[in-house]
């Protein structure tokens, strides 16, 4: 291992970054010093704005891929460097302002429904009626749902920022009838082997088949069901600085797109039982 590359790592750990952060970032410089053949500390801007250049033209990647390895390379030389004269404007493709094609209830309940495995059923229940990102998750530990009080506790989830998320009376009943039927010890959803918990990739498999047994054509992963969480709960009439706090969100513009596509949003009480207003739908 290089020492720029320690020097890399150990910055990361100080500002508390996540593993999958880590993987991204180193991925992303080891990519630039590859296309040089040699070390980016011997890098100049012209350098870097060239290396852009050719990631957007030559391998046409997407906007958000090369954002991503921007932030990754801008990091390396303004923190771990520390070289300010490289905070300069590095023109990268724009991010494409697409509404997703986005999942009805009905949608949502037949997705359930379609669930071949009670395990795999109570996680795209919790990834809904929360409105978990898919790393959140599979982190989930049993100690993280508190019963009394009716909350489940996201611990460190993006942006390594804890927040609570109010249990619906039905959802904390499937919980605990999840909880008898399976007794986890400590992993919420634990993974095969013992210790582990579920790997992203299994939860993702398991959505997709039930979203195409269920008839479901419209593109997305797992994340859709985070996205139906959203504009469902601002149907509700859920104010949108609450929505805020429950998706955690950093800054409340990221949560302002969710109104742009619920164009009939009204300001309410808001309702956070998603789950009871899907079982209609199974009749």
């Amino acid at each position: 291992m290089t020492p720029l590359r320690q020097a890399m790592i150990r910055a990361m750990r100080v500002r508390g970054f996540s593993p999958r952060t880590h993987e991204s970032y180193l991925a992303a410089v080891t990519e630039l010093a590859r296309y040089y053949r040699r070390s980016p500390a011997e890098l100049g801007v012209k350098d870097l704005c060239r290396y852009f250049e050719h990631l957007a033209i030559e391998r046409e990647l997407a906007p958000a891929t090369c954002r991503l390895a921007l932030n990754s390379i801008r990091f390396l030389y303004l923190d771990v460097l520390e070289r300010p004269s490289f905070d300069v404007p590095i023109p990268v493709p724009k991010r494409p302002q697409r509404i997703p094609e986005l999942l009805s209830r009905a949608e949502v309940a037949r997705i359930l429904s379609a669930c071949e495995f009670p395990k795999h059923h109570m996680m795209l229940t919790l990834c809904y009626a929360c409105g978990l990102r898919l790393s959140e998750l599979v982190a989930l530990r049993v100690s993280d749902v508190d019963g009394e009080h009716a909350w489940l506790r996201i611990e460190q989830g993006k942006g390594a920022k804890d927040r609570l998320v109010p249990l619906s009376p039905t959802l904390l009943q499937r919980l605990r009838e999840y909880w008898r039927a399976f007794r986890p010890k400590h992993w919420l959803f634990p993974g095969r082997a013992a210790g582990t918990a579920l790997g992203p990739t299994s939860v993702q498999k398991a959505y997709t088949k039930a979203k195409a047994q269920a008839g479901i054509t419209k593109i997305g992963g797992i994340h859709a069901l985070r996205h139906a969480y959203a504009t469902h709960q601002l149907e509700a009439g859920l104010p949108v600085h609450r929505l805020q706090r429950l998706l955690g969100h950093r800054t409340l513009q990221s949560t302002l797109r969710y109104v742009h596509w619920v164009p009939d949003y009204r300001e309410g009480s808001g309702a956070h039982d998603l789950i009871a207003q899907l079982e209609p739908r199974h009749e």
